[in-house]
C-alpha cells in the first residue's frame, strides 16, 4: 500500500498551488484562483486535463477567465450568475489523503463553493465532492455542475440508456441551438455515442443525456480516464432533463456531470461526488461498437 503526498508547488506560472501524489498519479489544485484542479496525470508525465495557455498563471480582474481543468459550477446556466469570475484566492486545508478547498461567497448569486479532493493510497482513483451553499436570505434552485475540461487529440465513449421500456421511449438528448447532428466529430451508436476531439475544427458542438449507466470515458495519449458519477431516474434535471453533457471546441472536449435540481434553503448544502481512474498502456479504439465494447469490458464492469 502506497502513500499520499501532500505538498505546496509552483505550477503554470501559479506560486501557490497544492500537489496531491502516491507516486503513481498525481494532481494540481490552484489556490490562487479556483476551486479548480488544474492538473491530473501519471506522475512525471503528461496532463490528461486542458490548460489554457494564454490565462495560465493570470489572476484577480473582474473578466471570467477559462483557465481549463476541472471547475465547479452551478446550473442552469445564466450569462450573469454563472460566469462570476474565479480569479481570486481560495483558501484550503488537509483532510485525509487529499484537501478541502473553501471559494469566497460570490458577489452575485451569494453561492459559496467547496470541492474536497481525495486520492486513494494505492492505485489512480479520486474522489472529488463538490459541495454548493446558498448564502442567500431565499431559497434558490439549481444544481452542481462539475466540468472536466480535457486534452486536445482524444475520443469520448458515452454509454446510451438501454433500459426495456417496452412501447415508450427510452432516451432522450438535448441540443444546443448551435449543434449540428451531422457533426463529423460525432458518431451516433447503437450503444455508444462516440466524440472525438479536432483540433481542426472550431464549430463548437453540445449534447446532453439522462446518463443512466453513470460513467463516461476519454481516450488520450495511450490512456484511459474514467468518470463515474450517480444519476438518479426518479428526480429532475436541468436542460430539458440531462444528467451528462458534453462541449467540443477546437481546443478541448469537456466531460460535465450535474446534480438533480434542488431547492435549496438559505445556508442549506448540496453534494455531487465524481469518482476518477487512470489506466496506462491502452489504445484508442475504433468506432466500431464492438471493439469499444471488448476494450471497456477490462475497466468497467457493465458497459
Amino acid at each position: 500500500m502506497g502513500s499520499v503526498r501532500i505538498e505546496k508547488v509552483p505550477y503554470g506560472g501559479w506560486e501557490n498551488c497544492v500537489q496531491i501524489g502516491n507516486g503513481l498519479v498525481d494532481l494540481v489544485i490552484t489556490t490562487d484562483v479556483g476551486p479548480r484542479i488544474i492538473r491530473y496525470g501519471f506522475t512525471g508525465r503528461v496532463n490528461e486535463f486542458c490548460e489554457i495557455d494564454s490565462t495560465m498563471g493570470l489572476k484577480g480582474g473582474n473578466d471570467w477567465r477559462l483557465y481549463g481543468g476541472h471547475r465547479l459550477w452551478h446550473a442552469p446556466e445564466s450569462r450573469t450568475r454563472t460566469y462570476e469570475p474565479d480569479n481570486h484566492p481560495v483558501r484550503w486545508e488537509e483532510i485525509d489523503n487529499g484537501i478541502r478547498t473553501i471559494q469566497d461567497v460570490e458577489k452575485l448569486s451569494r453561492i459559496q463553493k467547496e470541492m474536497e479532493v481525495t486520492l486513494s493510497p494505492g492505485g489512480s482513483r479520486v474522489r472529488i465532492l463538490h459541495r454548493l451553499i446558498n448564502r442567500n436570505p431565499w431559497p434558490i434552485e439549481l444544481s452542481v455542475w462539475a466540468l472536466t475540461a480535457m486534452a486536445t487529440g482524444g475520443k469520448e465513449v458515452v454509454p446510451q440508456p438501454d433500459r426495456d421500456t417496452d412501447l415508450l421511449p427510452n432516451r432522450l438528448i438535448s441540443l444546443w441551438p448551435y449543434t449540428r447532428l451531422n457533426d463529423p466529430r460525432v458518431y451516433w451508436g447503437e450503444r455508444f455515442i462516440l466524440l472525438r476531439q479536432d483540433t481542426d475544427i472550431k464549430h463548437p458542438f453540445k449534447f446532453g443525456i439522462p446518463n443512466e449507466a453513470g460513467w463516461a470515458v476519454y481516450f488520450n495519449h495511450g490512456h484511459l480516464f474514467i468518470k463515474h458519477y450517480t444519476h438518479h431516474p426518479d428526480r429532475r434535471y436541468p436542460d430539458l432533463g440531462v444528467s451528462y453533457e458534453t462541449y467540443i471546441s477546437h481546443f478541448m472536449l469537456e466531460m460535465e456531470t450535474l446534480s438533480p435540481l434542488t431547492l435549496l434553503m438559505p445556508d442549506g448544502s448540496i453534494e455531487h461526488t465524481e469518482e476518477w481512474e487512470l489506466f496506462d498502456d491502452v489504445r484508442m479504439p475504433s468506432d466500431d461498437e464492438d471493439e469499444v465494447q471488448e476494450t471497456l469490458k477490462r475497466y468497467i464492469r457493465h458497459p
